[in-house]
């Protein structure tokens, strides 16, 4: 079996260099990052699902960024940059879910069950929150500032509220398109629902 945290720390250590990155890998270690889930229901809604998720999100963020821009995609995407919003979109899910039990019917018996739950200790939003948590170790870029706090697409509380923005920030910068598409596939396309 793949050391799924072992991984998400290689490509961290390979592709981000920025002043800050060493804090923030410390503080991600310490965190409940690679023991968290990317959900309580929806995908990777498991113990470790939130490191597995962005280990996902990174790899299919840099097929689109290279597909998109070819052969020369450093030159206008930088590998730190897909790295940064890839493995970092999710910040905002640390210290998000605490695990409890629930009660399942199982063979007409009532069995406890251990679950995650939503407890959220900053509420701060979503992409929003990943941006600030990212951006209070290390300078983001604008760019990839907007493509964190935007990576949710319609699913983003603010759009569904009616907040335009999201469409100026798409038009202005593409890479939070290609996060939100990259987010989209990891999610439906390599992850299953439920588990």
């Amino acid at each position: 079996m793949v050391d799924r945290q072992a991984e998400f720390l290689e490509i961290f250590d390979t592709v981000i260099k920025r002043e800050g990155a060493s804090n923030l890998r410390e503080y991600l270690i310490k965190s409940d990052f690679f023991r968290a889930p990317a959900s309580i229901r929806y995908h990777c809604a498991f113990t470790g699902g939130l490191c597995d998720h962005s280990i996902n999100v990174y790899k299919r963020l840099l097929e689109n960024v290279q597909r998109e821009y070819g052969e020369n995609w450093e030159k206008i995407v930088s590998h730190e940059t897909v790295g940064i919003c890839g493995l970092l979109h999710d910040l905002c899910k640390i210290d998000f879910y605490r695990q409890d039990f629930r009660n399942v019917k199982e063979n007409g018996e009532w069995v406890r069950k251990p679950c995650f739950v939503r407890d959220e200790v900053l509420p701060y939003g979503h992409g929003e929150k990943s941006a600030y948590i990212a951006g209070s170790f290390m300078r983001l870029t604008r760019e990839e500032a907007v493509a964190i706090n935007w990576h949710m697409g319609g699913f983003d509380n603010r759009v569904k509220g009616g907040d335009g923005s999201i469409s100026e920030a798409y038009c202005k910068f593409p890479l939070a398109v290609l996060l939100h598409v990259s987010d989209l596939e990891a999610t439906y396309l390599d992850e299953k629902r439920g588990e």
